[in-house]
């Protein structure tokens, strides 16, 4: 007999990775390891592997509201994670649509600037996703670059990402969690969040790996994960810094360069 119980789900709006390392793939593999229902809506499609990204084609922006749409309308939303949303058109579907999807908590990862420093997209849709994302955002994950260009300044100290997440504060979201993935020397694995009240160290141990691809994916859908799920959103962000920490000492020994890790880990031995 069928029984009826309660789902949590969470929907993901982003790029699709062919590598499967990143992207809508990295965050349906977070979503299935927490035990949440991942849904998706994809805005472009990449040619990528461990090597790079040699083919970008974008969705039009009706087609990502559509996909929202679908799952809005019939299986539900508990949590949204966004991700690559490309340009101007597309950031302003999907912040119509989130206004639409209130009180959903929304993770915002800016995929703006690569953790190596390379722009990915352009000013206009820099300036809409300040405009018309960062307002909806429960939690914005940017890494060094991205809250260095959020924030207009440089981060080079802590005390450096502690101010950067209080001027990306100032942008709209409830909470700002700054990065430190790029940061140098022992600043690299420590992360600032920042709520408005509460400006807090999150440090766990450094894992020393090139198998990083996807990283900045994993955490964000982690903690649209546990949100889902009902937590609030600091100790969701603890518990998927701490997923990824651990992720990322199981790389997979993929591809010729920057490859992916292991999102179902415990399944490894």
């Amino acid at each position: 007999m069928e029984t009826h119980r309660t789902v949590a789900t969470a929907l993901t709006i982003a790029g699709s990775d062919s590598g499967g390392g990143a992207g809508i793939q990295a965050d349906l593999s977070t979503f299935a390891f927490h035990r949440v229902h991942g849904t998706s809506a994809l805005t472009a499609v990449t040619a990528q592997n461990t090597l790079g990204v040699t083919r970008v084609d974008v969705l039009p922006a009706d087609s990502v509201a559509a996909q929202i749409d679908a799952v809005a309308t019939d299986i539900g939303v508990h949590a949204v994670k966004t991700g690559m949303l490309v340009n101007p058109d597309i950031i302003t579907a999907v912040a119509g649509r989130l206004r639409e999807l209130k009180p959903v908590p929304v993770v915002v990862d800016p995929v703006m600037v690569s953790r190596a420093g390379a722009r990915l997209i352009d000013d206009a849709a820099v300036g809409a996703l300040k405009s018309l994302l960062l307002p909806r955002a429960l939690v914005v994950t940017p890494n060094r670059h991205e809250a260095e260009l959020l924030a207009g300044m440089e981060l080079r100290t802590l005390q450096d990402m502690q101010e950067a997440a209080r001027r990306i504060h100032r942008l709209g979201p409830r909470a700002v969690l700054v990065k430190g993935g790029g940061m140098p020397g022992a600043l690299r694995g420590t992360d600032v969040w920042f709520d408005g009240e509460a400006l807090v160290t999150l440090h766990l141990r450094s894992v020393e790996t090139r198998n990083t691809h996807g990283t900045g994916c994993t955490l964000s859908a982690a903690i649209a994960a546990h949100l889902a799920l009902g937590r609030d959103a600091l100790d969701a962000t603890r518990r998927a810094k701490a997923y990824v920490t651990a992720a990322l000492e199981h790389p997979l020994p993929l591809g010729r360069g920057a490859g992916p890790f292991s999102h179902f880990f415990p399944l490894d031995d």
